[in-house]
């Protein structure tokens, strides 16, 4: 188990059950599964299929819920949350190729 130096799980590790999550992110079970059906988010599964969700994945619940909470409808959710993945994986990319070049 992959942990930081405070002995919590780092971000990505996939650690809370789906009612830990939900309460972490102040939504219902049932909204988390209707945010998973959308494809807004997929938690990793435990060897017997369990859904587990990371540090990571509670972050993104709770900018869902900011969205929604001014009114975004679930597609234009998804469009915004993969546009927000495409600008940080360009960002990280930019910043590795800056620190190759020096």
């Amino acid at each position: 188990m992959v942990s930081s130096h405070d002995g919590m799980p780092s971000p990505a590790q996939a650690v809370y059950a789906i009612s830990v999550a939900a309460e972490l992110a102040g939504i219902g079970v049932q909204t988390l599964r209707l945010y998973e059906q959308h494809g807004l988010l997929t938690p990793a599964r435990s060897a017997g299929g369990t859904r587990r969700y990371s540090g990571e994945d509670v972050a993104r619940l709770h900018r869902i819920t900011t969205l929604t909470g001014e009114g975004v409808n679930l597609t234009a959710v998804a469009r915004i949350l993969e546009l927000e993945d495409t600008v940080a994986r360009l960002r990280a990319e930019r910043d590795r190729l800056r620190t190759k070049s020096k």
